[in-house]
């Protein structure tokens, strides 16, 4: 009798959990790149870099489109955005965050999945702000109706508190967000600042804590990808690759989506 009832209960089990809603894990490769505008490569130089870390999604920031400027006459007229994308077979994005040298100067996302949508806000310009700044929030669709969201954002480089104000703005403003996310972007600050310690302290840190900045020496971290819940997401590895194409390193992860 013990027996039939042992057998009963694992033929109950093996049909509960037959009938549950299948979990797909989804690996993505986020890179995150602060180009300097073009000044230290060419654009065929920055899309081979960045074809060789074969990445699924991109944030790239201080991207110029069809700028002039004096001291880089090699770069101009040149849209950055649409020349990357093109080079690197991705999809684009692309947000002015200032009108600059008869052009645009913005942040910009290079993506292998088609977005669903895309748009801008802008971060507020507290007292002591130098430049209006931005997030470019793109929903990305990996495959039918699986949809994920990505942020590229660059904050104010003078001071922490001008930085605190605009991470607040930035936290709520993703608050409601019904998809789960990845952030990334030059935050201009440093890990213990408070506007990355605190303000982002609802956040996981997907990439490396290897230092970022100056290229040539890094000394400061301040270029980051961070996620969002950690309940469906995991990193299975971070590094920060050694490229001299720009003054800021490039910052890369693997992350593993689960979705029902």
């Amino acid at each position: 009798m013990f027996r039939k009832q042992k057998m009963m209960f694992f033929l109950i089990l093996v049909i509960f959990i037959s009938v549950l809603p299948a979990q797909e894990n989804i690996r993505l490769k986020v890179v995150s790149y602060n180009l300097r505008f073009g000044e230290l490569a060419s654009l065929e130089q920055l899309a081979e870099f960045i074809r060789s870390q074969d990445p699924d999604i991109v944030a790239l920031q201080e991207v110029d489109v069809k700028t002039y400027r004096k001291w880089i006459p090699q770069q101009n007229g040149k849209d950055f955005i649409t020349e990357l994308g093109f080079r690197t077979g991705m999809l684009t994005a692309y947000a002015k965050t200032i009108p600059f040298a008869n052009g645009y100067y913005g942040i910009g996302i290079l993506s292998k999945f088609p977005f669903v949508e895309t748009r801008k806000y802008l971060l507020p310009m507290p007292e002591g702000a130098k430049e209006q700044r931005v997030l470019l929030l793109a929903n990305v669709e990996l495959s039918e109706g699986k949809i994920f969201t990505f942020i590229c954002t660059h904050l104010d480089y003078p001071s922490s508190e001008v930085r605190q104000v605009q991470v607040d703005a930035l936290t709520n403003k993703l608050k409601d967000n019904p998809y789960p996310m990845i952030l990334a972007g030059d935050f201009n600050a440093s890990p213990d600042a408070p506007e990355i310690s605190s303000g982002m302290a609802n956040w996981r840190q997907a990439s490396s804590p290897d230092f970022t900045f100056p290229s040539s020496e890094p000394k400061a971290r301040i270029d980051y990808i961070f996620y969002y819940p950690d309940s469906v997401w995991s990193v299975d590895s971070a590094f920060t690759p050694h490229s001299t194409l720009s003054d800021h390193l490039p910052v890369c992860a693997t992350l593993k989506l689960q979705l029902p």
